[in-house]
């Protein structure tokens, strides 16, 4: 259970969308939430029914009329925070909201913390940390594939897996801790391979999890490429074409690129920022000097770097990048060295084979990219996740291994049951059963106000 205190303030925000529009939600929640309501909308006399939308009209504290609106209230714990709630619908005008927002505060409420509402929902219980979180990737999603994924995690899909880990874990540590317990059994069930055989398995659909989430994770914050490499390789070129419009400036001279120019580009679902740099050369030019620099800032940062090659030029002109990132070779400019389009998968010499002018090979490459990144096909069915999610799994599942290796070798029951139970808190922190103040703080605060 999350050992944050759940404090019994009324809270209000803008729950709608910044900026004007045709209609403006003011959401409250708490105790104080239907009093407020009923009293700035005069409405004290009248009973109101659970989510039955009444036309009224809201006014200050001054009893001046702020705009008609319809009032909704959700009595708890049958809402979205598990307490009473209430919503205010007028039109959109900022002005219009703030002056709402104010006069609730007048009556009793407080500004709501940006997330609060969804903190709320996490520690009354409505949902799980997982399911928090996916509120806002809902919110923020940038395709129709991460909003449909973070409807996956939202519905719980994501929570199952790893609660489902979580009680296999249990029962794998209750059965060693019975056999240690126990051991005047004839039969040693710690050595009769059920247990290793449970681990392997574990293990397995730990690794598996961890993929699945990192394609979520993908498809929700995406992933920075950056195009590298000697000058006028067709960098640019290939960056305006995967984006599909003159994003860079491109000439027959040498070193037209000089800062790093971004562009986000929607690859297969996975929105993807990808990155022209200056190319990588010895110069005397300051401004030419400061834009290598910036490249390699940018290289360092990336998620995959796309190592841009004239395949035009003989191979000694060609300067290979030595880096410890994951890099994908580019040869450009096959339609001047007669090479075939397509991907070389060998794996003394891998690289993808295009020309930017013709557009060839491109189709291939992008495909080749969300593999690199660690996209499959069967991507469409994922729920959404975060950085946090594939770093807890990845902690976990390099936990069990080690694990896994320390029994095989000793076979030491009591080990293997304290490195379950670490396993289990990690996967709690996942899911918010095993959590921290500061966690989540930091979570809830990256939401946007009124959610």
């Amino acid at each position: 259970m999350p050992s944050s205190s759940l404090d019994t303030d009324t809270i209000v925000a803008i729950a709608s969308g910044a900026g004007p529009g045709g209609v403006g939600v003011i959401r409250l929640s708490g105790p104080l939430a239907c009093n407020i309501a009923l009293t700035i909308s005069h409405k004290q006399e009248q009973p109101v029914s659970p989510r039955h939308a009444y036309y009224c009209t809201f006014s200050d504290s001054q009893n001046h009329v702020i705009d008609d609106g319809i009032l909704l209230f959700f009595p708890g714990p049958a809402s979205f925070t598990g307490e009473d709630v209430v919503e205010c619908q007028i039109h959109g005008s900022a002005a219009t909201l703030n002056r709402l927002v104010s006069t609730c505060i007048a009556h009793g409420a407080r500004q709501a913390r940006p997330g609060e509402f969804s903190e709320r929902a996490f520690l009354n219980g409505k949902m799980d940390l997982l399911q928090a979180e996916a509120v806002a990737d809902l919110i923020n999603a940038q395709t129709e594939s991460a909003a449909t994924q973070a409807q996956a995690s939202l519905r719980g899909d994501f929570s199952n897996l790893v609660n489902e880990l979580a009680d296999e874990i249990t029962a794998l540590r209750v059965f060693i801790e019975a056999a240690i317990d126990f051991p005047e059994e004839e039969v040693d069930f710690l050595s009769d391979g059920k247990v290793e055989a449970r681990l392997l398995d574990l293990c397995q659909r730990v690794r598996d999890l961890l993929s699945t989430a990192n394609q979520g994770r993908l498809f929700q914050e995406g992933a920075n490429v950056v195009l590298a490499g000697a000058p006028n390789a067709g960098k640019s070129s290939l960056l305006n074409l995967l984006a599909k419009e003159a994003v860079a400036i491109v000439t027959s001279q040498a070193g037209t690129t000089r800062d790093v120019l971004t562009t986000t580009i929607n690859l297969g679902g996975v929105p993807i920022i990808f990155s022209d740099t200056a190319g990588l050369r010895e110069t005397s030019d300051q401004v030419e000097v400061e834009g290598v620099r910036r490249a390699k800032l940018a290289i360092q940062e990336a998620d995959l770097v796309l190592e841009v090659i004239d395949d035009s030029i003989t191979d000694n002109e060609n300067m290979p990048l030595a880096l410890d990132k994951k890099v994908l070779r580019v040869l450009n400019k096959i339609d001047l060295s007669g090479r075939a389009p397509g991907i070389n998968d060998d794996q003394q010499d891998q690289f993808s084979a295009i020309s930017t002018v013709s557009g060839e090979g491109v189709d291939a490459l992008k495909k080749q990219i969300l593999s690199a990144l660690g996209v499959t096909a069967n991507a469409s069915s994922l729920f959404s996740a975060r950085k946090r999610h594939v770093n807890t799994l990845t902690n976990v599942a390099n936990h069990l291994n080690e694990s896994l290796q320390r029994f095989s070798t000793y076979s030491a029951g009591e080990l293997l049951a304290e490195d379950l139970r670490q396993a289990h808190e990690k996967l709690g922190e996942i899911t918010g059963r095993v959590t921290s103040d500061d966690l989540l703080g930091k979570i809830f605060s990256s939401f946007c106000i009124g959610k």
